[in-house]
């Protein structure tokens, strides 16, 4: 079955690597129109637009920074006029040992919060005004196994901000519904990406195959066909839910 996007404009946070790459990548190939967002990557955006050149506009916010969402959001407004789809996927994970008299301990705990909760709730509720008009639209958080199992203490506020998520997409469906709205959460367990190389570094690989049902680490690619299913509209009646891609890892 081949999924047809090109009358959706989507915005994508964190779009140039990992997870974000391989959603842009297959949402592009869809016909979809999607906004390339990215921090510090842009040479990575800027392939995108060089592929892809009528169906991407590039977009550079640190979500590190309050209202740095909201200007994404209007920045993809002025682009394209509208908006569909926004995918919450930007995120970071920061490992420090449990120690609140720590000097960097209450500003790791704020930074996460602030990039992986706080900047995507800025960036829905942004789009919202724009969704009610149309009377329809998709929000799609990629969240996290450690939302529901928990992770090791040194990722407790990567956790947390994960958890926070879910109920915060679970608010915005139950709320929005009536006015088209439909929130969804994708909660990979460990995927192999950049941002999962300093827990391989710390862990080893060994611990991480050993929780897997399946015989292989979940790539990225593993994760985008999900969030293009969503995102096309045929799965409008799971609003509200969260979808586990985990390789088995943690099975509710």
């Amino acid at each position: 079955m081949k999924i047809d996007l090109q009358d959706h404009r989507i915005l994508l946070t964190g779009a140039t690597r990992g997870i974000g790459r391989a959603i842009a990548q297959l949402l592009l190939e869809s016909g979809a129109t999607v906004g390339i967002h990215y921090r510090t990557s842009e040479q990575s955006a800027a392939q995108f637009a060089r592929d892809f050149p009528q169906q991407c506009s590039l977009h550079q916010e640190d979500l590190s920074q309050p209202g740095a969402a909201g200007r994404l959001v209007s920045s993809f407004l002025d682009a394209w006029k509208g908006i569909e789809c926004l995918i919450n996927n930007a995120g970071i994970a920061i490992s420090q040992t449990p120690a609140p008299d720590s000097p960097t301990w209450t500003e790791t705990w704020q930074h996460t919060l602030q990039v992986n909760l706080v900047a995507a709730a800025e960036a829905t509720e942004s789009a919202l005004p724009y969704f009610v008009d149309a009377q329809n639209g998709r929000i799609i958080h990629i969240a996290s196994r450690a939302a529901f199992r928990g992770d090791k203490p040194e990722y407790a506020a990567y956790a947390a901000s994960k958890g926070g998520l879910v109920a915060y997409s679970k608010s915005i469906a139950r709320g929005f519904g009536k006015q088209g709205i439909k929130s969804f959460v994708v909660a990979p367990g460990f995927t192999r990406t950049d941002m999962a190389s300093q827990f391989i570094e710390t862990y080893g690989e060994e611990i991480i195959q050993h929780d897997l049902a399946l015989s292989h680490v979940t790539e990225p690619e593993d994760i985008a066909p999900t969030v293009l299913c969503l995102a096309s509209g045929m799965m409008d009646h799971a609003t509200g839910s969260t979808i586990d891609l985990n390789a088995g890892s943690y099975i509710r």
